[in-house]
C-alpha cells in the first residue's frame, strides 16, 4: 500500500505562483545560493552540465550559469517562468523527473524538497539523473522551522475552539536525512544544519513573509481559515513568549544541508575490518593491556 499524501502538491504550486507574481520575499533563498556558493567552493571539479531542482526562483540557477561553476545549466521550474539567456527552463515535479538516467554532473536543489510526498523516492531520482562521481547538494527546511509559531497556533486553536490541527507542515528532521541519502544510493552522504532567526515586529509580518514564500499551510487535511479570536489569541501568546528586549518577536528557520555523490570507482572507500597496518596503541605512545579472560 502506498503512503497516504501529506501534502497538496497543485495547491503548493499555485500558492508559489501567486507569491511571485506578487513579489516573492526571496532572504532565505539569497541566504541559501550564498551558502551554496561556500560549499561548491570547496570542491575542486568541473561541472559540465548542471539541474537545479524546483528551486522557487532561478537565483541557483542564475549563480550556477553566472559563477561558471557549471557549463550547461539546466532548470527544472516548479511554476512556468520566463526563460533567460544560457538557461535551459522545463516546467515540472521534482517528483516526477522528466530527464533520463545519467544526465548531470551536479544537482542543486534549494528550499524546494522540504514538500515532497516522497523524499526518498525524489532522491532515488536525482541519483538516476545524475553521472556516475556526479554531485547533489540539497537544503530544505529542517523540523525546527517555525517552532514559535506551530507552539502558539496549537496553543490558541485549543483553548479558543477546544481542539487542534496541522497549522504548520511538518518538516525533516536532520538524524533522518543522512540514512534517507544512503537508502537512495548515494555515497559520502554528509548533512549538517544552520539555523537563521528572523525578527518581526509582530506576528502578522511573518505570516505576511511565509504568504510571500508560498509556504502557508498546503497540508491536505488541513481545515479552513482561522477564526479571528483565534489568530488574535495566537499573536498575544507569540507577543509573551518570543519578544526579545526591545519588543521584536522571534522566527525560527532551521536549513538542514545534504550532500551526497554517485558511487564511482575513483571514490574514497572504508578499510577492511584487520586490514589496519599499525597498531592504534603506539600511534597514541601507550600500552596495550589485555583484559583479562
Amino acid at each position: 500500500m502506498s503512503s497516504p499524501l501529506l501534502f497538496d502538491a497543485p495547491l503548493i504550486r499555485k500558492r508559489l505562483a501567486r507569491a511571485r507574481r506578487a513579489g516573492f520575499a526571496d532572504f532565505l533563498v539569497a541566504r541559501a545560493v550564498d551558502d551554496l556558493s561556500d560549499r561548491l567552493g570547496a570542491v575542486l571539479r568541473e561541472f559540465p552540465r548542471a539541474l537545479d531542482l524546483a528551486t522557487p526562483v532561478p537565483a541557483a540557477a542564475t549563480w550556477l550559469e553566472r559563477s561558471g561553476r557549471a557549463g550547461a545549466v539546466t532548470r527544472l521550474a516548479p511554476v512556468p517562468e520566463a526563460a533567460s539567456p544560457g538557461l535551459a527552463v522545463v516546467v515540472g515535479d521534482p517528483e516526477a523527473l522528466p530527464f533520463g538516467d545519467r544526465n548531470f554532473d551536479l544537482a542543486v536543489s534549494l528550499l524546494a524538497l522540504q514538500h515532497a510526498n516522497d523524499l526518498p523516492g525524489a532522491l532515488v531520482q536525482v541519483r538516476r539523473a545524475l553521472k556516475p562521481d556526479g554531485l547533489f547538494v540539497g537544503c530544505l527546511l529542517g523540523g525546527r522551522t517555525l517552532t514559535e509559531l506551530r507552539q502558539v497556533l496549537t496553543q490558541a486553536e485549543s483553548e479558543v475552539e477546544g481542539g487542534v490541527s496541522p497549522r504548520v507542515a511538518p518538516f525533516a528532521e536532520v538524524r533522518d536525512l543522512g540514512g534517507l541519502l544512503q537508502r537512495a544510493g548515494f555515497a559520502l552522504p554528509v548533512t549538517d544544519v544552520e539555523t537563521v532567526t528572523v525578527r518581526y515586529g509582530d506576528p502578522f509580518g511573518l505570516m505576511r513573509d511565509l504568504r510571500a514564500m508560498g509556504l502557508t499551510n498546503a497540508m491536505r487535511e488541513r481545515r479552513g481559515r482561522l477564526r479571528r479570536e483565534t489568530l488574535m489569541r495566537a499573536a498575544s501568546l507569540y507577543a509573551e513568549r518570543f519578544a526579545d528586549a526591545d519588543g521584536r518577536l522571534r522566527a525560527t528557520f532551521e536549513l538542514i544541508w545534504l550532500s551526497g555523490w554517485v558511487p564511482h570507482e575513483s571514490q574514497q572507500k572504508p578499510l577492511r575490518p584487520g586490514s589496519a597496518q599499525a597498531r592504534l596503541a603506539d600511534a597514541l605512545g601507550t600500552v596495550e593491556r589485555k583484559e583479562p579472560s
